[in-house]
């Protein structure tokens, strides 16, 4: 669990941030959201002592990591990069074993993790092992930039506007691979970002940064719906009807559509948004069929009830 308390840094009596207290527990993704300016990847960078705090505490699994030695505690924690921050003169292996040879592992082990790494990214380690990052597309640098920061199975990661420098259609193919990559799936996860759609896409809570204050801590539906003041809600104004869908889960509303044989084929999980429901009714016909896999039970999807739920959601807030 990572408790950040009351952290604040000055630059010539100008605060960058001020006073940022949050809490991320085990295996949760926090997404810290803001415009350029915001205090945001200054907060980020406080959390790993690449900048250090002027006032403030940050508690890692109860321990306070100001009184660690900063390389001892980034050895511990992933770090992904904007812009994808890869060694030029290092052979993807290379940018991708910086880490696990600062814990002096074995030869052997780290191939092995470095190809497995390879794999889980859909890159061929036959084919990109002793590549450059001169001869890498930016998805590809991207998913290299991940794998470094995986390499020595960190319990935290930390990133960066990781999707940033990448076109709108790869940033969007990468996210979704991120989504679903199992080397994720348990870690925790503070994320910074300027885009909107991917704070929504990707986080479990979300802090709406503006001027080096946290202006809202909470998940998305309750920013959409529960702003807590003109700022927030000024913020998702021009995008707050897709956003409304895309922030509230099948699973939500489960209990509200009729049940559906299961199968191995169906369309979709009750882990998707509605937003994403609503996109694979458009390709298909009337209904399509979600399935649940913690209790293996069906249902059925129409427009109708996807609509009948957003309506109810707001109504809770």
């Amino acid at each position: 669990m990572i408790e950040v308390q009351e952290l604040t840094k000055t630059y010539q009596n100008m605060a960058a941030v001020s006073n940022v207290s949050f809490t991320v527990k085990e295996g949760q993704t926090l997404i810290i959201l803001g415009t350029s300016g915001s205090g945001k990847t200054t907060t980020l960078r406080m959390l790993n002592r690449l900048i250090e705090p002027t006032s403030g505490a940050i508690y890692i699994d109860d321990k306070n990591i100001l009184s660690q030695p900063p390389e001892l505690l980034r050895r511990s924690i992933g770090y992904v990069l904007q812009g994808y921050g890869l060694f030029p003169h290092y052979t993807v292996a290379e940018n991708i074993a910086i880490v696990p040879k600062l814990l002096k592992w074995s030869k052997d082990r780290i191939q092995h993790r470095v190809d497995e790494l390879l794999v889980k990214l859909q890159l061929s380690p036959e084919e990109y092992r002793d590549a450059y990052p001169a001869n890498l597309s930016g998805g590809q640098m991207q998913r290299v930039g991940l794998a470094r920061a995986l390499a020595a199975s960190p319990p935290i990661l930390l990133m960066d506007e990781p999707f940033g420098a990448l076109d709108p259609l790869t940033r969007s193919a990468v996210r979704e691979e991120f989504k679903q990559l199992d080397e994720l799936k348990k870690k925790t996860i503070i994320l910074v970002t300027h885009d909107v759609q991917e704070a929504f896409e990707l986080g479990d809570k979300i802090a709406l940064m503006d001027k080096g204050c946290i202006q809202q801590l909470a998940s998305p539906s309750e920013l959409l719906f529960r702003p807590q003041n003109d700022f927030v809600k000024a913020f998702f104004k021009h995008q707050l009807f897709q956003l409304g869908w895309q922030s509230v889960p099948l699973k939500s509303i489960w209990d509200d559509m009729p049940d559906a044989k299961p199968h191995a084929g169906s369309a979709l999980s009750s882990r998707n948004s509605l937003w994403e429901a609503m996109q694979e009714l458009a390709n298909n016909n009337t209904s399509v069929f979600a399935f649940d896999e913690e209790t293996g039970s069906g249902r059925e999807v129409t427009f109708e009830r996807l609509k009948t739920a957003i309506q109810k959601q707001k109504r809770q807030f």
